[in-house]
């Protein structure tokens, strides 16, 4: 199951790690992210150990969606180093999440 963020874990979770990080911010009455959730577990599965995906739900940490200026969901929001390197807005197929974990890696 991919991991949770929150506004309590975000940062030793996310910012302060060295690997690369995969954010989802979704909310449950969003279909979209519905639809994109099981890629979301695919992906999680498929690069354990070498990236860490994740999900923050927006309802329930409204500051991490005001901090990173996410104004539409699904939003994806790639990590590495504390700094936010790529964003991908909007439901994808999984070889297009794929293709920018590769590049970020």
């Amino acid at each position: 199951m991919a991991l949770e963020f929150t506004g309590s874990n975000f940062e030793t979770e996310v910012l302060n790690n060295d690997k690369l990080v995969v954010v989802d911010m979704w909310a449950e009455w969003c279909s979209p992210c519905r639809a994109l959730a099981p890629i979301i577990e695919e992906l999680y599965k498929d690069f354990r150990g070498q990236v860490d995906v994740g999900k923050v739900n927006i309802d329930h940490n409204p500051q991490l969606a005001i901090d990173y200026d996410v104004r539409s969901i699904p939003a994806i929001l790639f990590f590495k180093g504390g700094r936010l390197v790529d964003t991908v807005v909007g439901a994808r197929p999984k070889a297009e999440f794929e293709k920018k974990i590769m590049a970020h890696m």
